[in-house]
């Protein structure tokens, strides 16, 4: 069961809100396995989001830790209003912000960096190996984390035009052209 950066068929967060809304309200109440159920649903999403921005496994790392953190503490406080994954990927943004600016930089991510978590993860198939490795070295930033919130976090255009302050247009058009530039390396490398 791998995730695909062009069509995801893992994730779908119409299905899954009720869950994640049932095990936060779990978590609310203090109940470690809600908190371990969420996890082992959401921690992939999470850490491809926050690799997607940071680039530095060892910091994707920190931040899915720090997020379930915060989200243990902060549980209580959240209402539902059918986007609970929305608001996961708001508590991880602002971690991978607020690292960027403790790190005050951005820097490439090694292959070497990455690729050791990626086959420690059963689900994760040499193709999604070869498509991750696209996606982190040949789009822009932008591009990246539109794919990688659509396909692997399973997030609607519109979507992800709201959580990351673009117009739907915008997020539309980086998509295709990441799409494009994947496709376009795949057949040069043979992969496709």
């Amino acid at each position: 069961m791998g995730f695909s950066l062009i069509s995801s068929d893992d994730w779908k967060p119409e299905q899954h809100a009720a869950d994640l809304d049932g095990l936060l309200a779990g978590i609310a109440k203090g109940d470690s396995q809600s908190l371990a159920a969420l996890y082992h649903s959401t921690s992939a999403a999470i850490y491809a989001f926050a690799l997607s921005v940071l680039k530095n496994a060892q910091d994707a790392e920190d931040v899915l830790h720090d997020c379930y953190l915060n989200i243990y503490s902060a549980a209580s406080g959240y209402r539902s209003l059918g986007k609970p994954m929305a608001w996961i990927l708001t508590i991880t943004r602002n971690l991978c912000l607020l690292k960027l600016r403790e790190r005050g930089k951005r820097s490439d991510l090694p292959t070497e960096d990455w690729e050791p978590y990626l086959e420690s993860r059963e689900t994760v198939t040499p193709e999604d190996r070869i498509l991750l490795r696209a996606c982190m070295n040949h789009l822009s930033d932008e591009e990246r984390q539109i794919l990688v919130l659509h396909a692997v976090a399973g997030f609607k255009h519109r979507e992800i035009a709201e959580l990351t302050g673009l117009s739907l247009t915008a997020v539309l058009s980086k998509y295709s052209r990441g799409l494009k530039k994947l496709k376009q390396y795949m057949e040069q490398e043979g992969t496709l």
